[in-house]
């Protein structure tokens, strides 16, 4: 049976999982939000997206520039974890996933790394 939490508990937990990465992950991350959502707007079962330009297409990024962001599908995540240990372990693979996708990693390489 999946879990329940809510979204400020789910919340809570995506920003300690995020705060439990190796800081060579997070070192480049530059003008990209966290974001949670209940569920992908397109009605598609994902665990999370990235939305931006990733860091192989970029040109010219400055000042002003809209913030990329990473979201996290909360409803997803629940339906998927029978402990919060195996929440907690989806959330994890899931934020290296999309930060994959922001520094230009496509599913194929990041399946072959163990993140898709």
């Amino acid at each position: 049976m999946p879990i329940d939490l809510s979204a400020e508990d789910f919340e809570r937990l995506v920003t300690d999982e995020l705060d439990a990465l190796p800081q060579d992950i997070l070192d480049g991350l530059e003008n990209v939000a966290f974001v949670v959502e209940d569920r992908s707007e397109d009605g598609d079962d994902l665990f999370g997206r990235y939305d931006g330009v990733d860091l192989t297409r970029r040109g010219q990024y400055g000042f002003g520039e809209l913030p990329d962001r990473i979201v996290l599908f909360r409803l997803s995540h629940l339906d998927a974890a029978d402990t919060l240990d195996d929440l907690r372990d989806e959330v994890h693979t899931t934020l290296v996933h999309e930060i994959g996708h922001f520094y230009g990693l496509d599913d194929d390489r990041l399946h072959e790394l163990g993140w898709a």
